[in-house]
């Protein structure tokens, strides 16, 4: 193939959300670098909103994904500390409240990296090509290490947080009843147990667990049993009694945004274009809601105006500048606000959360920022 309409680099979720997208109407897509297979080792969840479950829905690939790696999410507590002795503000949010069938769904990444893989081979428009395939735009989806992204010359703001995120499945001996939980504990930690079905159906959970480099690498190197004896100690155990059920894996923290998503031919999408702390779980969501803007963009463009029209794409750019600005600005400033250790700032900040538990319209209103409504 000499040529496509749009170059697509990078092959996870985003990528491939793109190449769908895009193919779907009638685009040919060209993908670099060879086809990924799912690691057997991968313990990473998404959490999904409204917003990107649709998305992925018409694209053919949620419906298909497997039961047990789809788990939805019918309520959450945000709490300041989850051991007892502890003064904490708490934070609860229940789809029942809401009027909705599920706040969030969360979803086995290696699953759905692999149902994305299956539909992308039986797309006629997508194709394999090699890096210096010709076409009308270039999608950079390749994450925050983008190599592509330096050669244009956009700036990429990294704020390193110095923490990493450390991550594994765990088994617990109640069921989750499909309750998310996270807490904010001494030294800017946030642990999150997210509900779902492997390796124990009903009682299995995603960890998020977020905490200082130091930390971060001690944890993941304890032994399995002394691991489980921090873990359940940070927990309180207000989810039971937690084991672990894979291996562990971790990353760094940052916040970082592009100060440039689009271009002459050339657009930014997911983490090449903005990385925000996983406290609030948006990460792919923001991902996912750059491709439908790019094809919603790019469907809606003139019939005389080329893909790679550097005033079409700014159309992307500007709507997408809100929505991502805003969420990096939240979780950074979540992330300080829970980090501070002052007496005083915690008492603010119980207090804040609390107040704002009782006022149900404003976290009505907070559910569908988050839903993507």
């Amino acid at each position: 193939m000499q040529s496509v309409d749009v170059l697509v680099r990078g092959r996870g979720a985003v990528g491939g959300s793109l190449a769908l997208s895009l193919a779907a109407q009638g685009l040919t897509v060209g993908m670099t670098g060879a086809p990924e297979t799912p690691r057997a080792d991968d313990v990473r969840t998404y959490a999904l909103n409204a917003a990107s479950v649709a998305l992925l829905t018409e694209l053919k690939v949620w419906d298909s994904l497997p039961p047990d790696a789809i788990s939805p999410v019918f309520d959450m507590v945000v709490g300041g500390d989850a051991v007892a002795n502890r003064p904490a503000g708490r934070l609860s949010f229940s789809a029942w409240q809401q009027g909705l069938r599920e706040l969030a769904v969360i979803v086995d990444a290696a699953a759905l990296d692999a149902q994305l893989a299956t539909a992308l081979r039986f797309s006629p428009h997508v194709h394999n090509v090699a890096d210096n395939t010709s076409a009308a735009l270039i999608a950079l989806c390749e994450g925050r290490e983008s190599a592509a992204r330096a050669t244009l010359g956009v700036d990429f703001k990294l704020k390193p947080y110095g923490h990493r995120a450390l991550a594994a499945r765990l088994k617990a001996d109640r069921p989750h009843q499909g309750v998310a939980r996270q807490w904010f504990q001494p030294g800017g930690e946030v642990l999150a147990l997210l509900p779902f079905e492997k390796p124990a159906p009903g009682a299995s959970y995603g960890l998020v667990w977020s905490c200082a480099e130091a930390r971060a690498e001690q944890l993941q190197a304890l032994p399995a049993a002394e691991f489980e004896r921090e873990l359940n100690a940070a927990a309180g155990g207000v989810a039971g009694e937690l084991c672990l059920g894979s291996e562990r894996s971790s990353w760094p923290l940052a916040l970082a945004r592009a100060d440039a998503v689009s271009g002459p031919g050339w657009v930014l999408l997911g983490d090449a274009a903005h990385i925000v702390h996983p406290l609030a779980g948006q990460g792919l969501n923001l991902g996912l809601g750059d491709v439908a803007a790019l094809a919603h963009v790019l469907a809606a463009r003139e019939s005389w105006r080329p893909l790679g029209d550097e005033r079409l794409l700014r159309r992307y750019a500007r709507e997408r500048l809100a929505p991502t600005l805003a969420m990096g600005e939240v979780t950074d400033v979540l992330q300080r606000l829970f980090a501070n250790s002052s007496p005083v700032a915690q008492s603010l900040r119980n207090r804040g959360l609390d107040a704002l538990n009782q006022l149900t319209p404003v976290k009505r209103w907070l559910t569908q920022r988050a839903l993507g409504l």
